[in-house]
């Protein structure tokens, strides 16, 4: 458990295990996933951390690194789902593992301020610290794993306006491709797109939408695979507001390099309310595919579902944690260790109106 924020860095954590009752099921037949651990990454008193999944997270083995929005518990008579206090500053923060995530070092991220500037074009994406972050409408670039950045950068197709987060494949040293939400033709969000660039960035010659323009709500927030056999696999955060508000996970499928995507299957087809929360997709080692997610509604859960023929079809949800405060939390990143084991990032809370602090869970995959 982290305290203070006197330094740029904030020490090594002390991860804290917690233990919860175990329930045998949800209310809507969720099983649940047994012999989990809860670990606190990042809590500090009267702060509110949250959101992993805009921020992006990034794995070397055992190594770890994720993302996250900090700033201050809204004081008592702030009304709405986030209760992030408006008026006072926010930091973009960096929690590192190098253990698996049994233990996390917390920074602040350090991405540069100034005017945007082109997306560099001698970039190896391949290299061994590469990582990119995606927000916005500006990227930002490392080759050290995440400990010094270069940028802003101006993303590609940026008069689209842009609302990314941090997705994307590296397919060769100068092969990359990037998973981005635009606004609508009406100016709301949001609708999915993945742009290539095959000249390490110099030019991007590969635009397409990820499905059709939703007729209202949004389709934003991907969460993408590249399969053995070369597709891709994208999964997106779903909302249809007609007649009703309906929240879902969809999956679209490319098998032409992300020229042209066909909708797969809806491995979550329903998630709660409170406009549900984006998925965050992994291939196991296995081969089976798993996406984890939030179900905001009572008892207010991290989930996951599993599919074994390549995303076609999806079997049922598994509980991974339940009995949060309040509805505002979720927003998960998930990786696979080499031993198997998966670690799943997001942000919680304990009690009602009491500091959002980021979480992981370590556990194994279920086998049926």
């Amino acid at each position: 458990m982290t305290k203070g924020l006197r330094q740029k860095c904030l020490g090594a954590a002390l991860t804290i295990a917690l233990t919860y009752p175990i329930i045998s099921s949800a209310k809507d037949g969720a099983a649940v996933v047994e012999n989990v651990r809860h670990l606190k990454v990042f809590y500090e008193e009267g702060r509110f951390a949250g959101w992993p999944a805009n921020n992006g997270i990034w794995q070397w083995g055992n190594e770890i690194l994720v993302g996250f929005s900090l700033g201050y518990l809204a004081p008592p008579e702030k009304q709405g789902l986030h209760q992030i206090d408006p008026a006072r500053p926010r930091s973009t923060m960096l929690a590192r593992s190098l253990d698996g995530g049994e233990t996390w070092l917390v920074c602040e991220a350090g991405y540069p301020d100034g005017e945007l500037k082109p997306f560099p074009a001698d970039i190896a994406f391949d290299a061994s610290g590469f990582s990119l972050n995606a927000r916005g409408d500006r990227a930002f670039i490392s080759l050290d794993r995440g400990r010094t950045w270069t940028g802003p950068f101006s993303l590609p197709f940026a008069d689209l306006h842009l609302r990314a987060r941090t997705d994307y494949q590296v397919l060769g040293p100068r092969d990359l491709m990037l998973f981005l939400t635009a606004q609508k033709t009406n100016d709301r969000e949001g609708r999915p797109f993945c742009a290539r660039t095959r000249t390490g960035g110099s030019h991007w010659n590969q635009f397409a939408w990820i499905g059709p323009e939703p007729p209202s709500g949004y389709s934003i927030m991907p969460s993408s695979i590249r399969m053995p056999n070369g597709d891709f696999l994208v999964a997106l955060r779903r909302r249809d507001n007609k007649p009703a508000q309906h929240n879902f996970v969809e999956l679209f499928r490319s098998r032409d390099g992300g020229l042209t995507w066909q909708w797969l299957a809806n491995p979550v087809k329903e998630n709660g309310a409170h406009s549900g929360n984006p998925p965050s997709m992994v291939r196991l080692a296995d081969g089976r595919l798993c996406i984890t997610y939030a179900n905001r509604n009572e008892p207010r859960t991290i989930r996951a579902v599993f599919s074994g023929d390549d995303g076609t079809t999806w079997g049922r949800e598994y509980v991974l944690r339940h009995g949060a405060g309040e509805p505002d939390i979720g927003y998960t990143r998930t990786v696979q260790r080499p031993d198997t084991k998966l670690v799943t990032v997001y942000y919680w809370l304990d009690e009602p109106r009491t500091e959002r602090y980021i979480a992981a869970t370590i556990w194994s995959s279920p086998k049926s």
